[in-house]
């Protein structure tokens, strides 16, 4: 059996989200072994970053969706990650996102967000979806109820207590 990863590029003004590069790992891992990947399960092991990051792009080769890597355009550097997440055990596809050191407060997790909902929406069929948020992630809070996601309910993901912001549906979205 052949395994084929064809990851679709979308462009905002400012990012590029695209697929993987190995070049792209040495960002993945600075995040992720960092006490800022604390709200997504880290910090992990720089071994534990890899798996992470060889399962995103397996994530695309199993479900047809996943999570791009976010290029900022003027620069070229790996922002962040952003896009739909289903892992084993949760409850519906999420939307997700993690914004890299030095480009958060930028408005880029905003752009990213809604580029990749909407482009999920449309060519997924991934419309009114999740995101898994800790009640003490003020960022990624105020980024939901900036995209319009609405406290839907208290949960859990991976055994972890967490708020499930439900975001709007295209045709019922402003942006």
């Amino acid at each position: 059996m052949t395994i084929t990863v064809d990851i679709p590029v979308i462009e905002t003004e400012d990012l590029i989200l695209r697929g993987y590069d190995e070049a792209d790992f040495e960002a993945f891992a600075a995040f992720g072994t960092s006490d800022r990947a604390a709200f997504v399960g880290g910090p992990h092991s720089r071994w534990d970053s890899w798996r992470a990051f060889m399962a995103g792009i397996g994530h695309w080769a199993l479900r047809g969706y996943g999570m791009w890597m976010i290029e900022h355009r003027a620069t070229g550097s790996v922002a962040g990650r952003v896009g739909m997440i289903l892992n084993d055990g949760w409850d519906e596809p999420e939307l997700g996102w993690h914004i890299y050191d030095g480009f958060e407060g930028k408005g880029y997790a905003y752009q990213a967000a809604l580029a990749a909902r909407a482009h999920a929406a449309r060519h997924f069929g991934l419309d009114g979806v999740i995101s898994y948020i800790d009640a003490t992630n003020t960022r990624s809070l105020r980024l939901a109820d900036r995209l319009g996601a609405k406290h839907e309910r208290d949960g859990t993901v991976i055994s972890t207590p967490c708020q499930v912001w439900r975001h709007p549906r295209i045709g019922e979205a402003a942006a």
